[in-house]
């Protein structure tokens, strides 16, 4: 089933463009954060913490070999073959908008093509100034994007495809991201390491001042309402979406499949055990990367004819 007035390849096109633009985004702050833990403390082991960037977006690290920072920009940043990194995201988020300016601003079309026609001379700055400019100017690129979304688009399904797919990613990356802080051990990143990573940082300090511990961060990151990087408020834009999708409601049940999937995993975490949050963070995350992987064929089944899996190093939008 398409969504009513909009053909499905748009609305998959459209859904991947949510996806791709978010990725660059939240892969920049992770590698930013990264790289700055790196620069604050002069015996941070430059290997290990490069592997577990590597670990956090899914790539194995070559054995026996030092990894350094530019081998992480090359693999993270640079590489436009590689859907995962951030000039291949962006490549393929522009290749999505190029068959779907009809149902889309022509600020956000303008916004990815000239932040893609611009990659080139911002990595020849990198290069001379240092990985943060790229980083940082992603980010803003991103944002620009996210905010003409928001700004330019009238409230009808276009914009609620961009909207699942922005979200869906954004739980799959802090899920992500707080799962290499359980199984890295020694060579995790430290707490709030990734609370920069998840660009939550000041937000945290401003809703629990000098109470940085591990539970609150997990906490906040995790089942915070009001910020909306956390991944319940994320779930909650994702099923607010997919309920405004919905054209007919059931007197009973719920005939979406994937706003069940959604909804089960929101119920679950709206009335977690908070004592027991870091003990069971593990199969915590692992359930949320199931949904994300669950509900993104679900919509793809319902809306798109097709099925699209996530894999990292080979997926096409």
């Amino acid at each position: 089933m398409s969504a009513p007035g909009l053909l499905s390849r748009l609305a998959e096109s459209l859904f991947w463009i949510g996806r791709y633009v978010e990725r660059a985004d939240d892969t920049s702050r992770i590698v930013d954060a990264y790289l700055h833990r790196l620069l604050e403390d002069p015996f941070e082991n430059e290997d290990l913490a490069c592997r577990s960037l590597l670990a956090i977006m899914g790539l194995d690290a070559p054995i026996g070999t030092p990894i350094r920072t530019a081998d992480v920009m090359d693999k993270l940043a640079f590489d436009a073959e590689n859907p995962s990194a951030i000039v291949g995201s962006l490549r393929c988020a522009n290749e999505n908008a190029l068959g779907s300016r009809d149902v889309m601003s022509s600020e956000m079309w303008e916004c990815l093509n000239t932040t893609w026609n611009e990659l080139p001379s911002r990595k020849a700055q990198s290069n001379r100034l240092g990985p943060h400019t790229f980083l940082q100017a992603v980010r803003e690129r991103a944002t620009l994007f996210a905010g003409l979304t928001d700004s330019t688009m009238n409230r009808t399904d276009p914009w609620r495809f961009v909207v699942l797919g922005r979200n869906i990613e954004r739980v799959d990356m802090t899920a992500r991201l707080l799962s290499v802080r359980v199984t890295a051990g020694g060579s995790a990143p430290d707490w709030p390491t990734l609370l920069r990573a998840a660009g939550a940082e000041e937000a945290f300090l401003r809703t629990h001042i000098g109470d940085a511990t591990p539970q609150r961060i997990a906490q906040f990151l995790l089942l915070d309402r009001l910020f909306p990087r956390s991944v319940l408020y994320a779930l909650r834009s994702v099923e607010d979406a997919l309920a405004d999708l919905e054209s007919s409601q059931s007197r009973s049940g719920m005939n979406d499949p994937a706003r069940r999937i959604i909804g089960q995993t929101l119920s679950q975490l709206e009335y977690a055990d908070l004592d027991q949050l870091l003990p069971q963070l593990a199969e915590i995350l692992e359930q949320i990367s199931e949904t994300c992987a669950r509900a993104s064929i679900a919509i793809a089944e319902r809306y798109f004819g097709t099925v699209t899996t996530v894999q990292w190093e080979s997926e096409q939008g």
